[in-house]
């Protein structure tokens, strides 16, 4: 990948999702989607500073999750490629190391939306609490972010198991996508008026 993501415009990556082309693709969107869910826990726990103890703690929390997410848009791109460049391999005849070459990048495929999985969880997590206890005015907003993080981790959680079944990768790999989903899912139980 030449360029991040974030070096365009809102308009530009749009039109890039929208293209005919593999990337940026669902892993991009789902990490793009936590960073935006983080971004608005950042807010409503800045504006929720005077109501609860540890607002600003948890706003610096929810800004380590809104960059770390978003650097893994590029990631999500850039492991996608090496799997469509291992395919090719495959393609052109280099069968054995092909293969190989397929299995390891469905594995970093598979593990780069198992973090945005863990994040969009950590992200939910930290929405509840300001979906129910912020201040009354930024409620929906921390909503908002529990329920695309939500979204976001349970669609992250699907890309991993997809790449684990096609590059027969591990299964332990799964099994943290669905805890993670779970997490999320717990979260968005926890606020009343999300039921």
């Amino acid at each position: 990948m030449t360029a991040s993501f974030f070096d365009r415009g809102l308009g530009e990556f749009l039109e890039l999702v929208a293209k005919r082309q593999p990337a940026p693709g669902g892993g991009a969107v789902a990490a793009v989607t936590v960073s935006l869910a983080a971004g608005l826990v950042a807010m409503a726990a800045r504006y929720s500073a005077d109501l609860a103890d540890g607002a600003e703690g948890l706003a610096d929390e929810a800004d380590r999750l809104r960059e770390r997410a978003a650097s893994l848009a590029d990631a999500d791109a850039d492991a996608y490629g090496a799997v469509i460049a291992a395919y090719e391999s495959v393609r052109r005849g280099d069968d054995t190391a092909g293969r190989t070459a397929v299995r390891v990048a469905l594995t970093c495929a598979a593990e780069v939306p198992l973090e945005v999985a863990e994040l969009g969880a950590a992200t939910a997590r930290l929405a509840a609490l300001f979906a129910v206890e912020g201040k009354k005015d930024v409620r929906g907003d921390a909503a908002t972010a529990l329920l695309l993080a939500e979204a976001a981790t349970r669609s992250a959680a699907h890309l991993v198991a997809i790449n684990v079944e096609a590059g027969g990768g591990d299964s332990e790999l799964v099994r943290r996508a669905a805890d993670s989903v779970q997490k999320a899912h717990d979260a968005a139980v926890s606020a009343p008026d999300l039921r």
